[in-house]
């Protein structure tokens, strides 16, 4: 028999993700009963130490400003003076990869979002992972020693090339896949029934 299945791409530094969260976790609620949840990694940026381009960052900052005004999210701006940007989100994906093992994916991404967001952290660096990777009760050596393993660094890749497959225009995004079938779901930051009622009217259409 074929299972149904709603994949979640998004990522944890995602700022749009961030912005999507509230609605994101209404959905999850609505579909409980209704379909298999998958979250799957984009990857936004592979890894990387240098500064990110001073253009780069102005472009980000006003990103941050409109998903503020647009949905109402916060956002600590002292992010931009008190860190040292860089465009790197792989480690974040791998540290949620890590954290998936121990059924905490959905609390470690909570955790580096709050950090990247609200706490003027910045998830692109090691050392706040691991310090994130502790707070959530993950043994904080294991973490350290593994964020930048071969193995870890093979699944992030095979995921990000799984989800490049998917029908998708961006992060966040929902493809919903019935029967071998892929259907992207129009994603509604505000509303969550907006994609609710799109994934009922493809599962009823395929059940008939």
């Amino acid at each position: 028999m074929s299972k149904n299945l709603l994949y979640y791409v998004y990522d944890p530094m995602c700022s749009w993700c961030w912005g999507y969260r509230d609605t994101w976790l209404e959905l999850q609620e609505k579909l409980e009963k209704v379909v298999a949840i998958k979250p799957v990694l984009g990857g936004l940026a592979e890894d990387s130490d240098e500064a990110m381009p001073e253009q780069m960052q102005l472009f980000l900052q006003q990103t941050w400003q409109k998903i503020s005004q647009q949905l109402g999210a916060q956002f600590n701006f002292d992010f931009w003076t008190q860190c040292q940007p860089k465009r790197s989100t792989y480690p974040a994906c791998r540290a949620i990869v890590f954290a998936r093992q121990y059924q905490k994916e959905q609390a470690m991404c909570l955790a580096i979002q709050q950090a990247y967001y609200l706490q003027a952290q910045n998830p692109s660096d090691v050392a706040t992972l691991t310090d994130i990777a502790a707070a959530i009760g993950l043994d904080r050596n294991l973490f350290s020693e593994q964020l930048n393993s071969e193995r870890l660094k093979q699944q992030l890749r095979s995921e990000i090339a799984m989800v490049r497959a998917l029908p998708i225009q961006g992060f966040p995004s929902l493809v919903l896949a019935v029967d071998g079938d892929l259907y992207p779901i129009r994603l509604d930051y505000k509303n969550c029934q907006t994609s609710y009622d799109a994934i009922v009217a493809i599962l009823t259409k395929n059940e008939s």
